[in-house]
């Protein structure tokens, strides 16, 4: 039986320009009036939602909010022919979590259209281990394939890569045939990459050494870019001719310093991936692909799991950048 009110965290914004998150108990009624009821078992932590919460620039225009751009669980009432109460769905993207209440609460109200069957092959949790971060991943590894770029072609490169995406998108690559080459920070997580199968890792500053120069020598066949700024702007330079760069994520810029020659003179493709728009055929191929064949066969050992309340402190920690893996999202049962 669904109760009248629900858990759910809330970020609001102080008189002092500060924002502060707590939890409480919200009313079914305060959710959207869409067709689509669900009460949320998983959600994940992803660097949106770190922003979100903190009232990052660009994120989320109005407050009190509910963060949480990814939602796993259990349709409970449904006025779209596609879906039945029980049915167990994947919400993730589009405007969930940004100005819609979010993934951090026991229910969310959405539109049919954002959501989707949970593939068989996955449980409810793994799609949340996997959540936004595993999907992008996954999505920059296709695009990387369509375009052409295979493992004999050579390395490929993927920085950021002991976040939620880098690190799912070297464990796809790897498993993949790729040989892939790992640029983090975090000295330390050289055996954990290792451990997801990364060739070699490198430090970001090896990326970015030369990064003055309008072309470096060829050294990639592809590369999955999560991080943007320098680090994106020498991958690309340093892309073999024919090759490919997706680009998902700004971490440390969104700004580009980059020139026309990667492009005119080695025929460099820059693929923009955004999950928060893919058209559903194409998501759900992916998770297809996710739930099947792309299984990670590692993901339990790079995602750790969390309750709503344990949030908090690692808000900070993904906004610093010490943030590794996947962190999974437990909802409240009562």
């Amino acid at each position: 039986m669904t109760k009248p009110t629900f858990i759910a965290m809330v970020a609001d914004l102080r008189p002092d320009g500060s924002f502060i998150r707590s939890l409480c108990r919200r009313p079914l009624s305060a959710l959207p009036d869409e067709s689509l009821l669900v009460r949320v078992h998983y959600s994940s932590l992803n660097y949106k939602d770190a922003l979100s919460a903190t009232g990052g620039a660009g994120v989320t225009r109005n407050y009190p909010h509910t963060p949480g751009i990814d939602a796993a669980g259990e349709v409970v009432e449904s006025q779209s022919g596609n879906f039945r109460p029980g049915d167990r769905v994947i919400v993730t993207s589009y405007d969930l979590g940004t100005n819609s209440p979010g993934g951090y609460a026991q229910y969310i109200r959405v539109p049919a259209e954002w959501a989707l069957h949970l593939p068989e092959g996955l449980t409810l949790r793994e799609s949340m281990a996997l959540g936004t971060a595993g999907f992008t991943a996954a999505l920059s590894v296709l695009k990387l394939q369509r375009w052409g770029v295979t493992p004999q072609h050579g390395d490929v490169l993927v920085s950021g890569a002991s976040g939620g995406v880098g690190s799912l998108a070297v464990t796809l690559l790897s498993a993949l045939g790729y040989r892939v080459v790992a640029a983090t920070g975090k000295s330390e997580a050289t055996g954990y990459l290792r451990n997801l199968g990364a060739a070699e890792v490198i430090g970001r500053a090896e990326v970015v050494e030369k990064k003055d120069r309008s072309l470096l020598g060829e050294r990639w066949a592809g590369a999955v870019d999560t991080v943007g700024g320098e680090m994106l702007a020498s991958a690309v330079k340093a892309t073999s001719y024919g090759g490919a760069v997706t680009c998902c994520g700004l971490a440390a810029s969104s700004n580009l310093p980059l020139n026309v020659y990667p492009f005119i003179l080695r025929g460099v493709g820059l693929i923009g991936i955004n999950s928060e728009k893919t058209p559903m055929p194409l998501r759900k191929e992916v998770w297809e692909r996710l739930a099947g064949p792309w299984k990670p066969a590692k993901l339990e050992s790079i995602t750790e799991e969390c309750p709503l309340q344990g949030l908090e402190e690692r808000f900070q920690r993904m906004l610093e950048g010490r943030h590794r893996g996947r962190t999974v999202v437990r909802l409240p049962l009562d």
